[in-house]
């Protein structure tokens, strides 16, 4: 014991002699009040102490010990009186620190400004899910297992049950749609579609959508000619020029694709437009009445036409952008490029 007693004397001069130099108070706590310390070292003979002298020898651990702390609380204070002045004052008149602004992601704006257009022509938004049955996505489209159009789209089943698969467009939500049997119907349906393509500058395995559908009485193509119209000279200006041309869709008749004027080459021809001067932008067509059958819709009594396009294609043209791989890299140097765009 007096031997413990010669110790603690040691220790005590060592501490009154430790001094205030660079980062010395985070080394006297791990030295004398840590853990694995000093103090707890010498508290831990108490064990040893005989009964009789157990009230004696607590109280003069207990001096030790409130000893080191007094020394690590003057130490602490002299460390902080040695801070410049102005590091624990903060001066409410300066400016903030600026901080950058994020943006939206391109595709998200363009995709925007689409519900917008639309929207102002009545249609309402419809959404529906990602992971899709083969009724949804194909048959009820007038695509039944046989037809050949299915081969158009290479499509990514599920390994766990192949009767489901990714869709690969947002058609799927018009069925559903119109199996409500509300009637008339005037939506568009945004959302991303999957494609087993390879991935290019104009092509990717994933990719967004926006396609419309409108069925009541008597629909003429010529409604569709003018929605469409419209939407071009929203999303583009009024000098863009557009085509029609005929084409084939399992579930419209008849068909057509959307040509404008491409915007990156100005007519001259790039590799957006295949050097021709033109860029199909989306495909459309009259409701198939087998489209319509299908979901339950009298064909004789109602019509209607629907359209669908990709939303990279149109962001493509809308910023001239030339490679579609831009969209799903997140380099920011693109993506800052957009901010406060609207």
């Amino acid at each position: 014991m007096d031997n413990l007693l010669q110790q603690i004397d040691i220790y005590k001069k060592e501490i009154t002699e430790f001094s205030a130099e660079k980062d010395a108070t985070e080394i006297f706590r791990i030295k004398y009040l840590g853990t694995k310390g000093v103090v707890k070292i010498v508290m831990a003979e108490m064990k040893n102490v005989p009964n009789e002298k157990k009230r004696e020898f607590g109280q003069i651990l207990n001096e030790f010990k409130i000893f080191a702390e007094n020394k690590y609380e003057e130490l602490k204070s002299v460390t902080r009186n040695q801070l410049p002045e102005t590091s624990n004052q903060i001066d409410l008149t300066l400016p903030g620190d600026a901080l950058p602004l994020g943006s939206r992601h391109p595709i998200s704006i363009v995709k925007n400004k689409i519900i917008s257009i639309f929207q102002r022509l009545g249609f309402a938004v419809a959404e529906g899910p990602e992971i899709e049955d083969d009724w949804h996505n194909f048959t009820a489209l007038n695509l039944p297992e046989d037809h050949p159009a299915r081969d158009m789209q290479d499509t990514f089943y599920i390994s766990q049950n192949p009767a489901w698969m990714l869709r690969t467009h947002t058609s799927n939500v018009q069925v559903r749609e119109m199996e409500k049997g509300k009637l008339p119907i005037r939506i568009i349906c945004p959302g991303r579609v999957y494609r087993n393509e390879t991935i290019s500058a104009r092509a990717h395995c994933f990719f967004h959508q926006v396609e419309g559908l409108y069925i009541a009485e008597n629909v003429s193509f010529a409604d569709l000619k003018q929605t469409l119209y419209f939407f071009v000279q929203e999303m583009f200006g009024q000098d863009v020029k557009v085509r029609f041309r005929p084409s084939y869709f399992p579930f419209t008749e008849p068909s057509a694709e959307m040509d404008i004027s491409c915007l990156i080459c100005g007519g001259a021809g790039c590799n957006i437009c295949k050097h021709t001067g033109w860029v199909e932008i989306l495909g459309c067509g009259m409701a198939h009445p087998k489209l319509l059958e299908n979901c339950s819709i009298d064909s004789n009594k109602y019509s209607g036409f629907a359209f669908g396009m990709g939303i990279e294609r149109i962001t493509m043209l809308k910023y001239q952008i030339k490679d579609l791989r831009l969209f799903s890299e997140n380099d920011v140097r693109f993506l800052k490029q957009f901010t406060g765009a609207v």
